[in-house]
């Protein structure tokens, strides 16, 4: 089945350079990026979150994971309890948020 895929990806490619449409492409004569240590991330992931960065485009995780830092940071500064308490739940909602959005992920691309 593999090499039956792979027979079909080489024939499109063949077939697309034949018809002149591979000629023009952005980075053409140029050397791949370097993508050393995503060697063990699945390859399918890698390849949405690459275009999804292309285009400007930040997954719901990524966001939620960044206030987190940040709340967590702003924990650390505040000395009144009050202060501290309202810190405090704003951070269990955003955890809570942040491993909802990070399970829906993983579930996905199971």
């Amino acid at each position: 089945m593999i090499r039956a895929f792979r027979k079909l990806i080489e024939d499109q490619i063949r077939s697309a350079s034949a018809r002149g449409q591979l000629s023009g492409l952005e980075g053409e004569g140029k050397p791949l990026p370097d993508r050393t240590g995503q060697e063990l991330v699945d390859p399918g992931l890698a390849a949405g979150l690459r275009v999804m960065a292309e285009a400007g485009a930040v997954p719901e995780e990524f966001t939620l994971k960044k206030e987190l830092d940040a709340a967590r940071a702003e924990y650390a500064t505040l000395t009144d309890t009050e202060e501290r308490r309202a810190a405090m739940a704003r951070i269990a909602d955003l955890e809570l948020r942040w491993g909802m959005a990070r399970d829906a992920r993983k579930s996905f691309f199971r």
